[in-house]
């Protein structure tokens, strides 16, 4: 019988994370998931259970302490070996979102603890479990990463830091794969923030941007850039 694959899942509560993981969890992933409520996640856990061993740990990606839980969890689980680490868990930032001349630095601080470091210091901590595997990262970044929308700078230039960030890594670790993933547009909570008070229903669902997630782990593709819904 084939070993069960492992998976940290961050920011799994709800949206892109929760989508995955359901998915993963149908084809018998063990996960350990993250988010900061511990309510919410702690109602997406008890909907995989039956699916597959889950480990649900609720707590803050920029502390230490909870990301060195996090891999020790999953060390646990995969028997010392790690096959998929996902860096989902993000913050926009204030909403609505200030131009670059108004942003208030303690909040873009902020922003890139999250979006930047913390999505660092979790692959730091899991290297070793993730190289015993050969095992693949997927840190989600946005277009907003490239494109310059006006409003979008403290955001965008995080997204865009974790995509060089995520280059580097797989230059310097070329036995992993090692993959920038932009989503594309998604109704969520998330995406609701950024736009307050507009209706935001036609926007795709989590859901459909899953495929192209799942291309990127069970498949061939080298370490790169690329945007779910084209290689789905």
């Amino acid at each position: 019988m084939a070993m069960a694959r492992t998976a940290i899942i961050t920011g799994a509560s709800r949206g892109l994370g929760l989508s995955l993981a359901r998915s993963l969890a149908e084809r018998g992933w063990h996960l350990v998931l993250d988010a900061r409520g511990a309510a919410g996640l702690e109602q997406a856990a008890g909907e995989l259970a039956g699916l597959a061993k889950i480990e649900a740990l609720a707590g803050d990606v920029t502390d230490p302490v909870h990301v060195d839980a996090l891999v020790a969890a999953a060390a646990s689980l995969g028997d010392g070996r790690l096959d998929l680490l996902v860096n989902n868990a993000s913050v926009l930032g204030p909403s609505p979102q200030p131009r670059l001349a108004d942003y208030p630095l303690d909040g873009l601080e902020a922003v890139y603890r999250v979006n930047v470091m913390a999505p660092l210091r979790l692959v730091q901590r899991a290297l070793r479990p993730l190289a015993a595997a050969g095992g693949r990262i997927i840190n989600v970044t946005s277009d907003a990463a490239r494109e310059p929308y006006e409003g979008w700078g403290g955001y965008g230039s995080s997204k865009a830091a974790l995509e060089q960030l995520t280059a580097i890594l797989a230059a310097e670790h070329p036995a992993l794969r090692v993959y920038a993933v932009d989503p594309g547009d998604m109704r969520t909570q998330m995406h609701q923030e950024a736009f307050p008070g507009e209706d935001i229903s036609d926007r795709p669902l989590p859901e459909e941007s899953v495929p192209g997630l799942l291309q990127l782990i069970e498949g061939d593709l080298p370490s790169g850039r690329y945007v779910a819904k084209e290689v789905a």
